[in-house]
């Protein structure tokens, strides 16, 4: 007996010494970086690389990459004078032994004016009087428009003066075009329009509007109360796991922020996450598939932009890397977007858009694919690169304002006439 209580005060003495120890009395961290998580105390950085991401190399961690572009043929924009714009694609789909996309068309007989100008011809905005229309490739680089797949409907139906921002669903045989339909120009209060459908049999068409709400605004107070923006549909864990963007608050630049509304049918109702917002940064919704989660590329606005994060229950997002010169509106080929796979592999390549293409006067947007390695399935060094280097023009082009110039002349002389003074 008592020599089992002297092995118990030993342990807990050696237990105690041991749990005393100073990082002093382990020694530097080793030069060669351990990919587990080495049981020694760290700073609160090193701790953050072993348990917020899937490596503490980035090369190594499958959820990062780089993105390369690629600019796309068979789209005319009539010399970039403003009058032709494609933006806002959907998410690529394989059918019919071609790739499909759907995306924001607008060709008005001038570019944007604003909202104080414009009339039932004239935009006040890129996506203002747009359809949806859609083109189909063998390759994803050379595109065949096809026309219109979603018209703007006669008044007053939603969405009748402006359909656009589409994605798209494959549920039980049948496609479904979620979208944005206006019933203001934009700049008004035109922008807090609601997400309508279309749907049909084929992704040729013919597509039959539903002319509802599929997802209705908050109430009053509430951070979605006005808009319901860029609606993103994927189906998991058997349901419709669709992700949505709300404009908010009222500061000097608007908060944009991500929602989830699930369904069991595609036309609703649908049930917002008690848990919303659950991505907060991102202008556009990007989300596919991953391993047994969700992953989102979350670029541009907010706190946490410029990164690709995961969620194990599609819900609560986490950092997953860092990246930059990220896709706008990223809109990837995600083969198993539809299928409910408990082990998403991930993309490789999409669609996306470059705005403002020719300055303010000419206002519009074009389509560009990008390329990634964010897939179990290939493994591309030079997509792992840890930095992008740009030539000097880049950085020269993101110059000071005259106000900005302004300012920094005063500053001097302040500076100046104090020295003097003295």
């Amino acid at each position: 007996m008592k020599i089992n209580i002297l092995l118990i005060v030993l342990s807990i003495t050696l237990f105690s010494c041991n749990n005393n120890k100073s990082p002093q009395d382990e020694g530097a961290f080793p030069f060669h970086v351990p990919e587990k998580k080495p049981n020694r105390e760290m700073s609160s950085a090193m701790e953050r690389i072993y348990d917020n991401y899937a490596s503490p190399r980035p090369e190594n961690n499958e959820l990062f990459s780089q993105f390369k572009y690629t600019k796309v043929k068979g789209f005319d924009y009539n010399n970039n004078d403003g009058t032709i714009s494609r933006r806002d694609p959907s998410k690529t789909i394989f059918a019919n032994g071609k790739y499909y996309m759907y995306y924001t068309h607008r060709h008005t007989p001038t570019p944007p004016m604003g909202a104080k100008v414009c009339n039932d011809t004239i935009p006040s905005s890129d996506w203002d009087l747009a359809e949806i229309w859609y083109a189909t490739s063998k390759d994803g680089i050379t595109w065949e428009e096809q026309g219109v797949a979603v018209p703007r409907p006669p008044k007053p139906n939603i969405g009748w003066r402006s359909v656009s921002t589409p994605d798209i669903l494959f549920w039980k045989g049948k496609y479904y075009l979620y979208y944005q339909g206006f019933m203001q120009a934009s700049g008004t209060r035109g922008d807090d329009c609601p997400v309508t459908a279309s749907w049909s049999e084929s992704p040729d068409g013919p597509w039959t509007p539903v002319n509802k709400v599929i997802i209705p605004n908050g109430n009053e107070g509430e951070w979605d109360q006005y808009s319901i923006h860029d609606p993103y549909p994927l189906v998991y864990k058997g349901k419709i796991y669709l992700y949505y963007k709300s404009d908010f608050d009222e500061k000097p630049h608007k908060v944009r922020m991500q929602g989830l509304a699930t369904a069991n049918d595609p036309l609703g109702p649908f049930e917002k996450n008690p848990l919303n917002p659950v991505i907060t940064s991102g202008h556009e919704t990007s989300l596919f598939p991953f391993k047994s989660g969700i992953a989102a590329l979350v670029y541009k606005d907010g706190p946490e932009h410029n990164t690709i994060q995961y969620a194990e229950d599609g819900i609560n997002f986490e950092i997953a890397a860092i990246s930059e010169l990220m896709p706008y509106a990223a809109a990837p080929f995600v083969p198993d977007a539809f299928v409910d796979t408990k082990d998403g592999r991930g993309i490789t390549w999409g669609m996306a858009h470059f705005i403002n293409i020719n300055g303010w006067d000419t206002f519009h947007s074009m389509l560009v694919r990008f390329d990634c390695d964010l897939s179990q399935d290939i493994n591309d060094p030079e997509m792992k690169q840890h930095r992008v280097i740009h030539k000097p023009d880049v950085y020269y082009r993101q110059g000071l304002s005259n106000k900005q110039k302004s300012r920094i002349k005063r500053e001097n002389r302040k500076l100046i006439d104090i020295s003097n003074f003295n």
